[in-house]
C-alpha cells in the first residue's frame, strides 16, 4: 500500500515527460502548449502567429516555422493586383502567319507573336502594324485561352498601328485614358505576351516623354519611355497607369542589339491612337496630312555654297501638281544642280518654321504636320531669296497626293 502513491507519481511523471517531448514535437498533442512554444520561436515580428511543423524521414527530422495564416497584402501589392485583375481580360495574344520561301523556292510558313487589347464588345482590337504586317492569317487568343480568327480592318504604317476584329461573345474592353499631361516618375504597367508567355505584367515608371525615330522614318511624337521590362511579344500590348487605364501602346525597345529588354521601352501615346481610330471610323482609312512637297535638308555648308538667307531649314525642290503647297503659292526649285551623281533643284522656298516652330530637318516637318489633320490650315514661314514670308497652307491628304516618291 505504501508503494501505490510512489507508483502513481512515477506514472504521472512518465506521462508528462512523454507528452512534453514526443507530443509537442510532433504537433499532435497539447496544441495549446505547442502554440506557446511556436510563439516563443517567432521571427523579428512577434505579432505574427506561427506554428512548428516537423517532417520525419530517413534523412532526419525537419522542423519548419510556418505562418499560421496567409499574410495581408500591403497597399502597393493591392494596387498591383488590382491593375492586373482589371486589365488582363482585355489583353490578347496575337499570332500572325506569313509565307516565306526557302532555298528551293518552296513556301514555308513563318509565325510571329505580339499583343493587343480589346477596344469594345464588338471585337475591335488595337495592336502594332509590325505585329501583323504581311500576314496571311491572324489569330487572336483571349485571356481565357479561346482562339479566334481575326480580320485586319485598317492599318496606319506611319504610326505603326493596326485595327483588327474578331467575333466572340462576352468581351471585356479596356478603359482608355488621356495621354496628355503624363509626367516623368508616374508608375506604369505593361501587360502582354513577351516570348509567348501570355498574361505577363511588368512594372516601372515613365522615364521620359520624347520624340523617337522609327524605321519608317516618321518619328513617334510624345512617345512614352519606360523602364518597365518590355520584350519581344509585348508589341501592341497596353501600357497602363496605376488605375489600370491604357495610356499607350507598347511598340519597341532600345535593346542595343540584344533583342531583349535593356531597361528602355517606348509606347505610342493613346491620344495618337484615338486620332487614328477616329479616321478609321469616319473615312475607313487614315487621312495623313501632307504639304505635298519634295524637300532637301539644309545645313550651314550647303547654305553658304548656294547663298541662302538662313543656314538651316528644308529647301523645297518641287511642289507636287495640284497639291497643298502649289495651291498656297509656295515655290519649288528652278535650277538643276548635282550633289555627286544626285540631281537637286535649287531656287525654291526655304522652309524655316511651321506655326512659329523652327524646322531644321524633314523629321521636324513631319512632326509638325502630325499635330494636324488633313484639311487643317497652318502657317509656313519661308525665305524666298532674301525675303521672309508667312504663307497660309491648307494641308492635303497624303493618300490623294499625285506623287508617290519621298514627299512631305
Amino acid at each position: 500500500m505504501k508503494f501505490r502513491p510512489v507508483v502513481l507519481v512515477l506514472l504521472l511523471l512518465a506521462g508528462f515527460y512523454y507528452v512534453t517531448t514526443r507530443g509537442a514535437a510532433a504537433g499532435k498533442l497539447l496544441p495549446w502548449l505547442h502554440g506557446i512554444g511556436a510563439r516563443a520561436t517567432t521571427g523579428p515580428d512577434a505579432d505574427i502567429p506561427t506554428h512548428l511543423t516537423t517532417f520525419k524521414g530517413p534523412l532526419g527530422d525537419f522542423e519548419l516555422n510556418e505562418a499560421a495564416a496567409a499574410p495581408a497584402f500591403d497597399a502597393e501589392e493591392q494596387q498591383n493586383i488590382g491593375v492586373y485583375k482589371k486589365a488582363l481580360p482585355s489583353v490578347v495574344n496575337i499570332t500572325s502567319t506569313a509565307v516565306a520561301f526557302d532555298f528551293f523556292n518552296r513556301p514555308v510558313p513563318q509565325q510571329g507573336q505580339g499583343s493587343g487589347f480589346l477596344l469594345d464588345k464588338e471585337g475591335h482590337i488595337l495592336t502594332n502594324n509590325h505585329v501583323i504586317d504581311n500576314a496571311e492569317r491572324v489569330e487572336v487568343t483571349l485571356y481565357d485561352k479561346k482562339k479566334y480568327k481575326a480580320t485586319v480592318v485598317g492599318v496606319d504604317r506611319q504610326h505603326d498601328l493596326a485595327l483588327l476584329k474578331i467575333s466572340a461573345p462576352n468581351l471585356q474592353p479596356a478603359t482608355l485614358s488621356d495621354s496628355t499631361g503624363l509626367l516623368v516618375g508616374q508608375r506604369v504597367y505593361a501587360i502582354g505576351n513577351p516570348f509567348g508567355l501570355s498574361g505577363t505584367m511588368t512594372r516601372g515608371i515613365i522615364s521620359a516623354i520624347r520624340s523617337i525615330g522609327v524605321q519608317s522614318g516618321s518619328p513617334i511624337e510624345d512617345a512614352i519611355q519606360t523602364d518597365a521590362a518590355v520584350n519581344p511579344g509585348n508589341s501592341g500590348g497596353p501600357l497602363l497607369n496605376s488605375r489600370g487605364e491604357v495610356i499607350g501602346i507598347t511598340t519597341l525597345i532600345a535593346s542595343n542589339g540584344s533583342d531583349q529588354s535593356a531597361g528602355i521601352g517606348f509606347a505610342i501615346p493613346i491620344n495618337t491612337a484615338k486620332s487614328v481610330l477616329d479616321d478609321f471610323a469616319k473615312y475607313g482609312r487614315v487621312r495623313r496630312p501632307s504639304l505635298d512637297v519634295v524637300t532637301l535638308p539644309i545645313g550651314p555648308d550647303i547654305a553658304d555654297q548656294i547663298g541662302l538667307a538662313a543656314d538651316y531649314g528644308i529647301l523645297i525642290e518641287r511642289v507636287l501638281p495640284g497639291g497643298a503647297a502649289e495651291k498656297a503659292g509656295l515655290h519649288g526649285g528652278t535650277q538643276r544642280m548635282y550633289d555627286g551623281n544626285t540631281p537637286v533643284m535649287l531656287g525654291g522656298d526655304l522652309i524655316v518654321a511651321v506655326d512659329g516652330n523652327t524646322i531644321q530637318s524633314p523629321q521636324d516637318l513631319t512632326a509638325a504636320l502630325n499635330t494636324h489633320r488633313a484639311g487643317d490650315t497652318i502657317s509656313v514661314t519661308v525665305y524666298r531669296g532674301q525675303r521672309k514670308l508667312n504663307v497660309r497652307v491648307t494641308l492635303g491628304d497624303a493618300k490623294d497626293a499625285p506623287y508617290t516618291g519621298v514627299s512631305q
